[in-house]
């Protein structure tokens, strides 16, 4: 077994460390929610977690780890006897992001059920977990299906098999775990409430940290056993304090002017629901165990806001956790008047291993420190509208983005789960059947009795249970949603520099991408000025790196129309080798015009016709002004095989809902 890097051997990550000491103290936390960039230590803190927890008592032979002292009644393996048991370490189960749902609840062998009456049950991941720790490394890339699986297990503190009227339930209450890195994308609302804390980790901008960094990881690298020997009486030391912790936290006593300072935190911030202030109320009694007092003080106040708070408050997709520390002291200090905490808040924190600050508020999308590219001088021979310069125009801000109504692609598509267009999947309303391919998943019970039926007399059926062979059985054929490519390839020339029009089409963008996060979408950006056009963000599942790209755009110089949707055709033609299954929607947003070089509207219009011919669902939000229009816009999405929408169109949730008039114009057969 290979020998795991030593908890108390991690370098600086204060918040990190004492959110994950906080829940081994009280697993009634909630669990811990680890963001920030890769190379950061979020894995390996939460794997060596798993050597401090405090080990369990559990019912010998039993998988599912029940507690002898009071067995689960409806556990599989049961009924069992309270008495003696045996005592094992806590486990730490990985959830592989691309698991299957029966390797994450189980596998219930339908064919036995049918043929004998006997439920032979395969456990998963979440009975392994059980009264452990369930980790998901890039949690938010997680598909929806076991999203909801994690959720209702979360809530229920069990998991439910069932398959055609056979059900098999188990306990499952454990310490959910989960990492991810922002820029490739965001978690479900749902599951982000359900993790009890989250914490920001960035690498150390100090040389002497990032020295002592490579020097203990080459140190493990090259003696793991003599690097984790080095620190044997550090890992005891904090083991002991975690089981002391644990006996004393019964003993805590939280008074009321430490709960009015939570309710007050709570409602100042503006959080939803009761769970922020239940999750504020374990956090504060388990910093006060850790600390070894039995009653809560204000510092454990403001220490469990810092961790309980940040992922709670957030109002939209686009806005960053974090939480305004000035805030925060200014309610605690108001409603930390009571006779039972008269202490100051503490800006450090709690003292002790494992202290940590919190973290402060984090920048929005004005932020992004990427520099726009400059852009060619402006051509003079194009028309300009009045008040925008043949140079680079600053970028202005989005207007207020609005709902879109539900954009999707014409077709049965067979793509990553989601919720846009109609895709076949493995969940969903069953629309058929067919014989299974590999294991079977969802069993079509109708169609395997169907099957059978004819063989029962060759096969010598005597009894009253049904004769049934693996070629009889049917796997359900469902229909369901998937996620989508909504590449967007944005005019940034000249033509499209006044203020007020580039704010109108930004916050039309922006509203798409709103409705993109929402629904599980990829998205893309491309952009084209001067000379050229340029991939501003790749196909990546974060619309946050998408919002800040838009927010930062520029505009000025000549409008390369033809080098826009080619390299738009670029961009698509890579991603169908990487992702097959996934298809995509192309939003083009110009006014239609095309300079520079020979023929350049002549040259917009093959490039165009090469996503007509691909059968790519597109559309045109139609940027042109004035009382004297050309009309570029509409012949571009005639050339497309899409549809126009002008600028003054784009109020409310019109643009979505020309996408609906795609499925009906469109040429691809449904």
């Amino acid at each position: 077994m290979t020998t795991p890097y030593p908890f108390t051997a991690v370098v600086g990550q204060d918040d990190l460390r004492l959110a994950l000491l906080l829940n081994a103290v009280s697993p009634q936390v909630g669990g811990v929610l680890v963001r920030g960039e890769k190379g950061t230590a979020k894995s390996t803190a939460v794997r060596a977690l798993s050597a401090l927890m405090p080990t369990l008592n559990v019912v010998s032979g039993c998988r599912f780890s029940c507690d002898p002292g009071s067995p689960d009644p409806a556990c599989p393996d049961g009924p069992h006897e309270p008495g003696a048991g045996t005592e094992r370490p806590a486990r730490m189960v990985e959830l592989p992001v691309g698991a299957s749902e029966d390797r994450l609840v189980g596998a219930l062998d339908i064919e036995r059920a049918l043929a004998e009456g006997v439920k032979a049950f395969e456990p998963g991941l979440l009975a392994a977990a059980h009264r452990g720790i369930l980790y998901v490394d890039e949690v938010n890339l997680l598909h929806d299906h076991l999203v909801d699986l994690l959720l209702d297990a979360a809530a229920m503190g069990a998991s439910y098999v069932e398959r055609e009227g056979v059900s098999v339930r188990h306990a499952a209450r454990f310490l959910l775990v989960g990492t991810m890195n922002p820029e490739e994308g965001e978690l479900r609302p749902q599951l982000l409430d359900r993790f009890g804390l989250t914490v920001e980790v960035a690498a150390s901008r100090e040389p002497d940290q990032r020295v002592e960094v490579v020097r203990r990881r080459l140190a493990y690298d090259d003696g793991p056993a003599a690097f984790a020997a080095r620190w044997a009486d550090e890992e005891a030391a904090v083991r002991a304090r975690i089981v002391a912790a644990r006996e004393l936290l019964p003993q805590v006593r939280l008074g009321d002017g430490a709960l009015r300072q939570i309710a007050a935190t709570c409602a100042a911030f503006e959080v939803d629901g009761m769970r922020a202030d239940i999750v504020m109320a374990r956090t504060a009694t388990a910093l006060s165990a850790w600390a070894g007092r039995t009653d809560v003080l204000a510092e454990d106040v403001r220490q469990a806001a810092l961790l309980a708070l940040p992922h709670r408050r957030r109002r939209n997709p686009f806005d960053a956790p974090g939480l305004d520390e000035d805030k925060l002291d200014e309610t605690l200090e108001q409603f930390g008047d009571s006779p039972d905490d008269d202490s100051d808040p503490d800006p450090d924190g709690p003292g002790g291993p494992g202290g940590g600050g919190g973290q402060p508020p984090q920048d929005g999308p004005e932020g992004n420190g990427d520099t726009p590219a400059q852009p060619e001088a402006g051509d003079s021979g194009e028309p300009q509208p009045s008040g925008a310069g043949a140079g680079e125009q600053s970028a202005v801000r989005a207007s207020e983005p609005f709902r879109t109504k539900v954009l999707s692609v014409p077709g049965l598509g067979e793509g990553a789960a989601g919720r846009r267009s109609r895709a076949r999947t493995e969940h969903g309303r069953t629309i058929g059947a067919r014989r299974p391919r590999g294991t079977l998943t969802k069993l079509h019970l109708a169609a395997t009795v169907q099957a059978a039926a004819p063989h029962q007399r060759t096969r010598g059926r005597s009894g009253p249970g049904l004769v049934v062979r693996r070629d009889d059985l049917r796997q359900a054929a469902r229909e369901g949603r998937e996620g989508n490519l909504v590449l967007f390839v944005v005019d940034a020339s000249g033509s499209m520099a006044a203020r007020q029009r580039m704010s109108a089409v930004k916050g039309a963008v922006l509203s798409l991408l709103l409705d993109a996060y929402q629904r599980r979408d990829k998205v893309g950006l491309v952009t084209f000025r001067g000379k050229d056009a340029q991939v501003a963000l790749p196909p990546t599942s974060s619309v946050d790196a998408a919002a800040a790209r838009l927010e930062s755009l520029p505009t000025g110089g000549r409008t390369p129309l033809a080098a826009g949707l080619l390299r738009a055709h670029e961009v698509l033609r890579v991603e169908q080798l990487r992702d097959p299954a996934r298809r995509a929607l192309v939003v083009v947003v110009t006014d239609g015009r095309a300079t520079g070089g020979p023929e350049p509207v002549a040259l917009a219009g093959r490039a165009a016709r090469l996503f007509a011919a691909e059968g790519v669902a597109s559309v045109v939000v139609d940027c042109e002004s004035g009382p004297v229009r050309l009309g570029l816009a509409g012949q571009l999405a005639g050339e497309l095989d899409g549809t126009a929408v002008t600028l003054d169109e784009l109020r409310a949730d019109s643009i979505a809902g020309l996408v609906r008039d795609v499925q009906g114009t469109s040429r691809r057969a449904a």
